[in-house]
């Protein structure tokens, strides 16, 4: 996966909601899926537009955005 940004959030899909790119599959969605405890095998088998390795890269650039903003406080 390259360096773009696997969460996007666009007016014109899902009204502006974050979503995987190149979906409409709401990043709430997967973090959802794993605060309830199922593995993220389970999410990707029930959205197979999310690939691994996007799931992946969401989850890192989410993990990004929070140790910078964790930085920056």
């Amino acid at each position: 996966m390259t360096k773009s940004a696997a969460i996007v959030c666009d007016p014109d899909v899902m009204g502006g909601t974050p979503v995987f790119s190149g979906t409409r599959v709401p990043f709430q969605t997967l973090l959802d899926y794993l605060e309830s405890g199922a593995p993220l095998e389970e999410f990707l088998e029930d959205f197979p537009s999310v690939p691994r390795e996007l799931a992946i890269a969401a989850i890192q650039q989410a993990g990004d955005l929070v140790l910078a903003h964790a930085r920056a406080a």
